[in-house]
């Protein structure tokens, strides 16, 4: 086993001085051929310049690491809820989770001390750890209803499933409640007004999604002029007051 210690030369942006930094290394060699041996109470033979020829078995700095085994201390979304343990990539646990003290080292006290008791596990605040992440991106979405402009029409949770579809997402009827005040057309007045619908997540977390009214018509001299990134544009509400979302696109 050979280990080298090199340094590397680190560049400072704002100052021009430069940085000693110390970076180690470890390669794991063999010789490629085996000294020769000497007789007992003999003088050792002088090994010979081929002798001092090595061949690389390992190195260190390009093999990949270990994945290491963590507690989640609490919930972090998109990883887990508090207690889970996780088999990760050590740049991710060190910098995501154990250096801000959301995880700790798998051991059974870490694993006994998060775990989540029983109160804990009837009030579930979250039911994936994915959930919350879906939520945000729904409410950040402005969702185009298309609607037809030659047929009249009522909106229907399965209105808007489809738009959902065709925006990238899978959601079923069931999931979807539409405003208490019946949304029917056509009706030009109506064009660009949004309106909101609450979308919930395996009956645990609900959003708010914001749905834009357009019509559409299948004959190309009815068709209304298409709007780029209609999304960036303010609207009027339809019913009441619109809340104050940030700007986001489908």
């Amino acid at each position: 086993m050979l280990t080298a210690i090199t340094y590397q030369l680190v560049k400072s942006v704002n100052n021009p001085l430069r940085l000693q930094q110390q970076v180690r290394t470890k390669f794991i060699l063999k010789r490629k051929y085996e000294p020769p041996l000497h007789k007992i109470n003999q003088k050792p033979r002088l090994m010979r310049g081929r002798h001092h020829i090595y061949e690389l078995v390992e190195d260190t700095g390009v093999t990949k690491p270990k994945n290491i085994d963590v507690v989640l201390k609490t919930f972090v979304e998109g990883v887990g809820d508090k207690g889970d343990v996780l088999s990760l990539k050590p740049t991710f646990a060190y910098n995501k989770l154990l250096l801000p003290g959301l995880a700790a080292y798998k051991t059974e006290e870490s694993v006994a001390k998060y775990a989540k008791k029983i109160e804990e596990k009837v009030e579930a605040k979250h039911s994936s750890p994915y959930a919350q992440r879906t939520v945000n991106m729904l409410e950040r979405l402005v969702l185009a209803v298309v609607m037809n402009k030659d047929h009249p029409w009522v909106i229907k949770p399965w209105h808007v499933k489809a738009s959902l579809r065709k925006a990238g997402y899978i959601c079923k009827e069931e999931c979807i409640t539409l405003p208490k005040e019946s949304i029917e057309g056509p009706d030009l007045t109506k064009e660009n007004k949004e309106f909101y619908c609450t979308i919930t997540i395996n009956n645990v977390e609900t959003a708010r999604l914001k749905c834009r009214i357009h019509h559409w018509s299948t004959d190309p001299s009815e068709r209304l002029p298409y709007v780029t990134e209609h999304w960036k544009i303010p609207a009027e509400p339809l019913f009441g007051i619109a809340e104050p979302t940030e700007n986001a696109k489908t």
